[in-house]
Order: C-alpha cells, then structure tokens, then sequence
C-alpha cells in the first residue's frame, strides 16, 4: 500500500507540474543557475508549485471555513485530508516509505501558507512532522517503513509526546518511566499539552529508563514508538484554549503500557538527544506558521485600512496609521527572511539550533505584535468576533509557548552566541 501511495502521489504531482526532489544538497541540480553562483532569493519552479496550490488551498477551502472550526473547535477532518490528498502534509517522510522526502525549506513555504488560513489546522499538520521526526532522523529502516509508511497510506496522524504537567521546557525534569522487562518496556506516567493526542495513530514517547535521578540527562531517557491503542494509554479530554481552537490537544496517561524493545530508537539512553534534534529541523517551520498568520493580520489590516474613513478620509491616509502598517510590514519580512535562512541551514546539511531559535522566537513575537497592530488598526471592530482579526490575536500567543518557550529561544540562542567566543 506504502508503494501504491507514493505511486498515486507522483502522478499527482507530475499532473501539477512538480518535480519529486528534495531542494536538500543531493538535489543541488533542481536549484537555478544562479544559486551555483551565490546566495539566490529566487525559487525552483518545484517550490512556486508548492506554494501556489498551498496558497490556493488555504484561500479557497481553509478560509470560509476557520471561523466555523473556531467556534466549534471541531477537528477539521476533512480539510486535514484534503491537505492529505493534495500532498501538503508529511512532507519530510523518506521515498522509501513512500513520502516525498522533501527539504525543510519547501516545507516551510507550504506551512506558512496553510497557517495563513488557518494556524489551528496548519498546528495540526505541522505536528505530524514534529511527532515524524524521531523516527525520520533515528528509526531503523523497519520503524520508518511500518509507522512513517502508514501515514502515506492514508490519512492518520501522530503527535510528540514528551511534555508533561511539571515539565515542559524543562525536559529533564520529565517522571514518565519505562522499566525494562524482557523484551518489552513498562512505562507508567503522564503527558500534557500533547497535540493531536487525541486524535494521533502512534505517539513518539519520552520517558525516563535510568531510575538514578543523578543520572546526566544525556543518558537518562529512551525515545519509543507507541501505539495510541496501546492497553493502557489513557487519552483526556480535549482543552479548551485561547486560540488555534480547532488542535486537538490532551492530556495522556500512561498506566502499565507495555512497549516491545523493537519500538526503541537507536537505544536506551539517547531519547533526549533524539527529542532535542528534532526541534532543529521542525522549529523553522514552526517559525514559518507565525510569519502565516503575521501576514494575514497585516493584509487584512491593510484593506480595512484602505476602506474605512475617518475624519474626511481613509485610515491609511493618515500617517499614524500608515507608520503602523510599514512596521508590521517590515517585521513581517524579517521573521521570513529569518525561518528561510534556519531552513536553508539545515537543508545545506548543517548545524542550525541558533537560526532555528532565532527564528522561532522572532517569528513567535512578531506575530503577537503584529496581531495585536492588527485589532488596532481595526479599532473596536477588531475586539469584535465578527471580524478575523480577534482570533488571529488569540491564534498568535502559543506561537511564544509551544516547541520551547521565547524564554528558552533566548537561553539557546545566548548559549549558541557566548559559546562562538570560548572555543
């Protein structure tokens, strides 16, 4: 089924005129001629058709639809399918489980699209990648085919499963515990704020396997695949927050959950490095989400700006307003220009916890800045929720919590910075 997926989807992307490369380095002839020469801001024809059918997605079918989700906080089946459907999910899955192996760049050009729709449904999505990404980047070839494969089969979900109630920027105070017992692990503990943890097929899970608290946390937790049917797991209620409304995030419990040893990553010992690399290559399209939503408050800022009247003529004819715009403006285009260069980082094959963090906390704050610029503009009908900007407001505050704090960018980012210095 995984071969008859991947089939299904290369025609469908030769139908819409893409070209089934990653833009990493091992694809180096897709880029333009002048990429060879230097630094280029010039997209492949492969990315323009990412983007446009992502644009065209998000415009056409996520858009008349948001405000419903959001009063709702239904989860959007449907649309999740058909991002599914038009290949606009699960980008980073390898061709050898049938996905289409894509570079983070690409990825963050069709996220930042989705979010601008809606960043409830493109949370939803994006953490399908989050939860992928262990298994992309440690997983044998057995673990990718069976848990990766089946998402290319048909369209199921996965969610990151570390975060706890008395830990979550703070990973190493994790108290899930897996005791190992012949050739299964039993693991007993409980996990919060876990997106799509209710409607996930399989969860990446960390969880403490040295039982000596004084043990270095490097060596102290084990990544597992679990199944969510597991006996055992215990999914909560789905929580009601702020924003993004329409993810579905829970609480979970773990109680006796047995897990074979052939669901371990790599081994006993290295979950935490696996859980932390992750965050390099997911947290530029995380970045990519709020830079989404950052544009739509801008452009619908915009055109109520050009629109309204007061005082004899149009709000963006007064210069009060006009200076607010080509701030949120000039955010804008920096906290894109930040996420593309942490994904090009990774994509050439490199290091890139600095520019990820940089781009995740910019991109984080520039978003509530320029949401809350947004209702300004808009005056009282921007506090009212019969316009979008009230929820875009509320949508932009997790971007500053969710995958590390902007108190935790910052940390990484001084450690990043300082340590330049030292060596």
């Amino acid at each position: 089924m995984s071969a008859l997926r991947a089939h299904r989807v290369l025609q469908h992307i030769a139908r819409q005129g893409w070209r089934a490369q990653s833009t990493a380095p091992r694809a180096a002839a897709s880029a333009p001629a002048s990429a060879a020469q230097g630094f280029s801001f010039e997209f492949t024809e492969q990315q323009k058709e990412f983007q446009a059918t992502a644009r065209k997605f998000a415009r056409e079918e996520i858009i008349p639809e948001a405000p419903r989700y959001d009063r709702t906080g239904e989860y959007p089946v449907p649309l999740i399918k058909r991002a599914w459907e038009l290949g606009l999910m699960n980008g980073h899955i390898p061709e050898h489980c049938g996905g289409l192996n894509l570079g983070i760049f690409d990825t963050c050009l069709i996220t930042e699209e989705i979010a601008y729709g809606c960043t409830g449904i493109q949370t939803a999505i994006e953490a399908n990648s989050l939860g992928q990404m262990p298994v992309i980047l440690a997983g044998n070839e057995a673990q990718q085919k069976k848990y990766l494969g089946r998402l290319t089969e048909e369209p199921l979900m996965c969610a990151y499963c570390v975060t706890e109630p008395g830990a979550g920027s703070d990973v190493a105070g994790l108290k899930t515990r897996a005791e190992k017992k012949g050739n299964e692990y039993i693991v007993n503990g409980q996990k919060m704020w876990i997106t799509n943890g209710g409607k996930a097929n399989w969860y990446f899970l960390l969880a403490r396997t040295n039982p000596d608290p004084k043990a270095p946390t490097g060596k102290a937790f084990t990544g597992f695949i679990v199944e969510a049917d597991s006996p055992g797991v215990q999914i909560g209620r789905k929580e009601l927050n702020m924003g993004q409304r329409c993810s579905d995030t829970r609480g979970i419990v773990f109680e006796d959950v047995r897990i074979p040893a052939e669901n371990v990553l790599l081994g006993e010992g290295v979950g935490f490095k696996i859980a932390m690399g992750a965050f390099d290559k997911t947290r530029p399209p995380v970045a990519a989400g709020a830079v989404g939503l950052a544009q739509r408050a801008l452009d619908e800022a915009t055109k109520y700006s050009l629109e309204r009247k007061t005082f004899g003529k149009v709000l963006a004819e007064h210069q009060a307003v006009s200076f607010l715009l080509a701030e949120m403006a000039m955010k804008v285009e920096l906290a894109r220009m930040a996420y593309q260069r942490a994904a090009w980082e990774v994509d050439s094959g490199r290091r890139n916890t600095y520019y990820a963090s940089i781009a995740k906390a910019f991109a984080g704050d520039i978003a509530n800045q320029v949401a809350s610029d947004a209702v300004q503009v808009f005056g009282g009908n921007g506090f009212n929720s019969e316009y979008p900007v009230e929820k875009l407001m509320r949508d932009a505050k997790i971007y500053q919590i969710y995958e590390g704090t902007a108190q935790i960018q910052r940390l990484i980012i001084a450690r990043e910075h300082i340590g330049k210095y030292k060596v």
